[in-house]
C-alpha cells in the first residue's frame, strides 16, 4: 500500500492541476513582469545551473514547458599563465587560487619554471590527454667527429605517430655522408648554409646551397648528401622531419655501411675496376665526418649528367618569400602548390607578437608536428569528450597535435614567438573557429552560445590565423 503522505501529495497535485486549467489567463502586464523577473534571475545567477523554461501562455489552456538543457555558464575565473621567463617565482608551486598545495618533497624547480601550466594547470583542463611535448635537450645525442645528431620519434613522444624529427649539426666542411631513407626527408635550415646533392632514378642530378630559413625535400629512396659550407664560420645546424613517426636516424641506408658489407671482388666487378683500387674503402659507416677540403665547391661544379637535372627543384628559398602580415603576427605557408616536389610535407612558418595568439583552430585530417624557434608559448589541446590539456613550449621544443584536436598557440612571453607547423600532406589545411561561427546562421550560433547580436556580427568571415591582444573584460 502507498504511504498516506504520498497519497495526500498526489491528491493535492491533482487539485492544483485542475485549478490551473480553469484559472483565467494572467494579464499581459503580469506576464511581462514575470518574464523580466525570470530574465533578471537568470542573469544574476551566472555561477549556478540555469534551467530555461517558457512563461505561461495567455490562452487559458495549460501546456507543457519546452524541453531545454540545464547547464552552468562558463566560469569567469582567470586562468592566466602564473609565471614565465621574465616573471619567476621561487620555488614554483602547484597552487592556482584556492586549489592545490605546496610541494613538500624533492622538486626540479628549473623544469617547473618552464612548465607552469603543467604544475598549476588552468581550471579549464580536464580529462586525459597524452603528452604533446618533447624537448630536443632530452634526446640522446650521437656525437661524431665533425658534428652530432639527436632525434625525436615515437620512442620518446608516443603521440607523434605520423612524423619524426632530427636536429643535426655539421662543422664547416663536415659531411653527412651519401645515404637514402625509406621515408621522405624535409629540412629547415636553422643556421649556416648547407650544400645538398642528389641523383634521381632517371640519372638526373641536382646540387644547390640552402641558406638559413630555407627548405629542402628528398622523396623516399632518393640518394643525397649534405655538407656545411663556410658561409658561417661555425658551420650549420638544421631540422630534419620525416613522414613516419617510427623513423630512426640509426636505420638510414648509408653508402659506407653498405659497401663494407659487400665482398670486395663483387665491388670490383660492379665498378669495373681492380680490387687494389678499393683498398682504402672505409671498413665501417662514416655517418658524419670532416672532409679533406674545408668547404664544398660551387654548385656549378656538379658533374654534367647526359640525362640533365631533376625536373623539380629539391630546395625552396623560404627566407626570400614574403610573409602575410596579420594583426598580431605573420605567416608563410608552403606546400606542394608552391614547393612542387614536396608531396608529403606541408608547412607554415608563424610569428606571434607578445600578447597575441594563433587563433583557435584545428586541422581536418592531418596531425601537426611543431617546432619552436624563438619565444615562449602556451598551447591547449582539446581532445573531445571533456578532455583538454595545456602545455608550455620554449625554443628547441617539439610539439604535437593530433588531427581534429582543437587548439591555439598563445605568446606568453615579452618577445616575438616564432615556430613551425608541419604536416604529413601535400596541401596545408586548417579550420578557423571564428570563421566557422561567422559563416553559420546567426540564430544557430546565438541559440548554442548565448552570444549577443553585436558579438556575432563582429565575428570574422575570413581566417585571422593570428589575432592581436584583445579586450579581456
Amino acid at each position: 500500500m502507498f504511504p498516506s503522505t504520498l497519497l495526500s501529495t498526489l491528491f493535492s497535485a491533482s487539485l492544483l492541476a485542475a485549478y490551473c486549467g480553469a484559472a483565467p489567463a494572467a494579464p499581459s502586464s503580469e506576464l511581462s513582469a514575470t518574464s523580466s523577473a525570470l530574465s533578471s534571475s537568470v542573469i544574476a545567477s551566472k555561477s549556478e545551473p540555469v534551467s530555461i523554461a517558457t512563461t505561461p501562455t495567455a490562452s487559458g489552456t495549460s501546456s507543457a514547458a519546452d524541453a531545454s538543457a540545464t547547464y552552468p555558464y562558463a566560469s569567469d575565473d582567470p586562468n592566466y599563465v602564473l609565471w614565465n621567463e621574465t616573471y619567476s617565482v621561487a620555488p614554483p608551486e602547484p597552487i592556482r587560487g584556492s586549489l592545490g598545495a605546496t610541494v613538500l618533497g624533492p622538486q626540479d624547480s628549473v623544469l617547473d619554471q618552464q612548465n607552469p601550466d603543467l604544475l598549476a594547470p588552468p581550471t579549464t583542463d580536464a580529462g586525459t590527454v597524452g603528452n604533446a611535448k618533447w624537448p630536443f635537450g632530452l634526446s640522446h645525442n650521437r656525437l661524431q667527429t665533425g658534428g652530432w645528431a639527436r632525434q625525436q620519434n615515437v620512442d620518446v613522444l608516443p603521440m607523434a605517430t605520423q612524423m619524426a624529427g632530427v636536429d643535426m649539426r655539421l662543422e664547416v666542411g663536415a659531411i653527412r655522408e651519401l645515404h637514402w631513407h625509406k621515408t621522405a626527408e624535409w629540412a629547415y635550415v636553422l643556421q649556416g648554409s648547407v650544400q645538398v646533392t642528389s641523383v634521381n632514378n632517371n640519372g638526373q642530378n641536382y646540387v644547390a646551397t640552402v641558406n638559413p630559413g630555407d627548405l629542402w625535400y628528398f622523396p623516399a629512396g632518393m640518394p643525397h648528401s649534405l655538407q656545411a659550407t663556410d658561409a658561417d664560420p661555425s658551420g650549420a645546424e638544421f631540422l630534419l622531419v620525416f613522414d613516419d613517426g617510427d623513423f630512426s636516424e640509426d636505420s638510414t641506408f648509408l653508402l659506407t655501411d653498405w659497401l663494407s658489407h659487400v665482398p670486395k671482388e663483387v665491388l670490383a666487378k660492379n665498378f669495373q675496376t681492380s680490387m687494389s683500387s678499393l683498398d682504402e674503402l672505409p671498413g665501417r659507416e662514416l655517418y658524419i665526418f670532416p672532409a679533406a677540403l674545408a668547404a664544398p665547391g660551387p654548385d656549378s661544379s656538379a658533374p654534367l649528367s647526359p640525362q640533365g637535372t631533376v625536373d623539380e627543384p629539391l630546395t625552396f628559398a623560404l627566407s626570400k618569400m614574403s610573409a602575410t602580415q596579420l594583426n598580431g603576427g605573420t605567416v608563410k605557408v608552403v606546400d606542394s602548390h608552391t614547393f612542387t616536389v614536396s608531396k608529403t610535407i606541408a608547412m607554415a612558418e608563424v610569428t606571434v607578437e607578445p600578447g597575441a595568439m594563433r587563433e583557435l583552430h584545428w586541422h581536418p585530417t592531418q596531425d601537426e608536428w611543431s617546432f619552436f624557434l624563438e619565444g615562449t608559448a602556451r598551447v591547449t589541446l582539446f581532445a573531445s569528450q571533456g578532455s583538454a590539456r595545456t602545455f608550455n613550449f620554449q625554443p628547441g621544443d617539439v610539439g604535437y597535435v593530433p588531427g581534429t584536436f582543437g587548439h591555439y598557440v598563445e605568446n606568453i612571453g615579452n618577445t616575438t614567438l616564432k615556430y613551425l607547423e608541419i604536416f604529413r600532406t601535400d596541401t596545408f589545411q586548417d579550420v578557423s573557429l571564428s570563421q566557422w561561427l561567422a559563416l553559420t546562421p546567426p540564430a544557430m550560433v546565438k541559440a548554442t552560445l548565448n552570444l549577443d547580436d553585436e558579438t556575432i556580427a563582429d565575428l570574422s568571415k575570413t581566417k585571422l590565423t593570428v589575432v592581436g591582444p584583445g579586450s579581456s573584460s
